[in-house]
């Protein structure tokens, strides 16, 4: 056909040109109509969100009926109420209301009366500060937890009577895990590569495996790892007849991490739960959210529909009680034999421990989806209400938290570009069929802040978004004005846009928040 000449081309170009209008016509649906009135007036689910932070209990009714008004007259579908205390950056002089006191919980039936009658949603962080999950009711039992290990040498043939020494501890909380024992390996302090990050007790995207095979006098044979641990008494006496030989023992337990929610007000703050235990998910609900859904009674679902757990910054939880029972129920073999490999040791084989800590990593990663972000979601369904969640940065499978979340959330930064947690937000939702995927956006670190944004300067990346896959903004961030003769008001210390009901240009950006409901 190309062999022809131009105008025969020509021709051919022009009859698949207007074929294929004419079967793009006959494809148009028959409300179209009604799409075009949708996009002139755009429905209130097209509308962007916000992000609200109540600063360090400076609060009032009177600004938060003034917030309210302000965001429904731009046209902000919702804002996400997160209370932010005075640690670390923020620095904001403390307030009259404490979280969670009876004056707090009036004020936040209030902001959802309000947001009702001005036809806005509501979302609350689960707890104080914006991230985790945890509070002043998270005692250490059901703080989030992680392994911790002393070593002693001995030697047989012979009878063993020594005071193992009780490994490391946070807060004076320790729970014995096993007393192990095994062969002490001609050359001894052999370790693989990265063992404490694969071990999770430091958390790293991208762990490489060690190809390296391990010398074979740094080899402890599985089969010659003893657990011991009925030789050893309450104290950590150990008494033990010892077989002949140069011998390690470890003495391995758990104690907490000491992670608390942050940042928080000192009324809201105390240590993050347990993620890898329903028993600590159950009671922060009880302490952090139940209260607020008795307080609002049938305004719960309706009008104040979304509870969020916002990114993960917490760190580590590599244990749970019952730990080695649910390794071994998900992993199908004891995890006893290989416990060394916690203290970076090589058992059996390189490959063979780098198989058992991926079993491990697995394992925990099974268990934020249960009994964390999984068992959150069916607390909130349960609830009537919905859940959204930041899926990434922790030590866990992205894909697999977000699963049972209705709303998935990423996040990207004035001056930073396509965040990456956008792509994974757009795709999970995608696979998962959500219709709604956020982002925290227009987050500004101090240098890019200081109300030197505006609608002209940050539309071009807002657009750059769209194409990856977000179909709602969630501004970062809406501080509360808690006054109505102050300007510019409250801030986030120096974190974040400005954009609040006091910058120079909030009644202009009406016209901006019309365009992104089109968008």
């Amino acid at each position: 056909m190309f062999c022809k000449s131009s105008n025969t081309i020509s021709r051919f170009i022009t009859f698949f040109a207007v074929s294929s209008i004419l079967f793009i016509s006959q494809s148009v649906p028959a409300d179209v109509a009604s799409l075009k009135g949708q996009f002139v007036n755009p429905p209130d689910s097209a509308r962007p969100h916000t992000w609200w932070h109540w600063m360090n209990g400076n609060i009032t009714k009177e600004g938060i009926t003034a917030d309210l008004e302000a965001m429904a007259e731009v046209g902000v579908g919702g804002a996400q109420i997160f209370n932010v205390g005075d640690k670390g950056s923020v620095n904001i002089p403390v307030g009259p209301i404490d979280y969670m006191s009876d004056e707090w919980l009036e004020l936040v039936r209030h902001a959802v009366k309000e947001a009702k009658r001005l036809g806005l949603e509501i979302c609350i962080h689960n707890c104080a500060g914006w991230s985790s999950s945890g509070g002043p009711w998270i005692t250490p039992e059901y703080a989030m937890k992680k392994v911790t290990i002393s070593e002693a040498s001995v030697s047989g043939s012979g009878k063993v009577d020594i005071l193992l020494t009780k490994p490391a501890t946070v807060r004076g909380y320790y729970q014995e895990i096993a007393v192990i024992a095994f062969p002490t390996p001609a050359n001894s302090g052999y370790r693989l590569s990265r063992a404490s990050t694969k071990a999770e007790f430091n958390s790293s995207y991208g762990i490489d495996l060690d190809q390296t095979a391990a010398p074979a006098d740094a080899i402890i044979p599985s089969d010659n790892v003893i657990d011991i641990s009925e030789k050893m008494d309450a104290n950590g006496q150990l008494k033990w007849d010892c077989p002949e030989g140069n011998w390690t023992v470890l003495r391995i337990g758990y104690t907490i991490t000491g992670k608390d929610n942050h940042p928080a007000p000192d009324s809201g703050l105390g240590l993050e739960c347990d993620k890898l235990s329903r028993e600590a998910m159950d009671v922060h609900w009880q302490g952090g959210i139940e209260p607020i859904l008795k307080k609002l009674g049938n305004l719960a679902g309706p009008v104040m529909n979304n509870l969020l757990i916002d990114s993960y910054e917490v760190g580590i939880n590599n244990w749970t009680k019952g730990f080695e029972k649910e390794f071994e129920m998900r992993r199908g073999y004891a995890m006893s034999r290989y416990l060394p490999t916690l203290a970076g040791r090589v058992v059996d084989s390189t490959d063979v421990s780098e198989r058992f800590l991926w079993d491990y990593r697995r394992t925990i990663s099974d268990l934020f989806t249960a009994n964390y972000y999984g068992y959150f979601a069916d607390k909130c369904h349960a609830a009537g209400l919905l859940c959204s969640t930041e899926p990434y940065d922790g030590p866990f499978e992205c894909l697999s938290i977000a699963s049972n979340a209705d709303i998935l959330m990423g996040e990207f930064w004035v001056g930073g570009g396509v965040n990456p947690s956008v792509r994974i937000a757009s795709s999970v939702a995608h696979i998962y069929g959500r219709k709604i995927i956020g982002a925290e956006s227009f987050t500004s670190s101090p240098d890019q802040g200081r109300w030197q944004n505006h609608p002209r300067s940050m539309k071009a990346l807002g657009d750059e978004i769209w194409c990856n896959g977000i179909n709602r903004y969630i501004f970062h961030r809406y501080a509360h004005q808690p006054w109505l003769d102050k300007w510019p008001g409250m801030t986030m210390g120096q974190w974040g846009t400005h954009f609040e009901r006091t910058n120079t240009w909030w009644k202009d950006g009406q016209a901006w928040m019309k365009y992104i409901a089109r968008s």
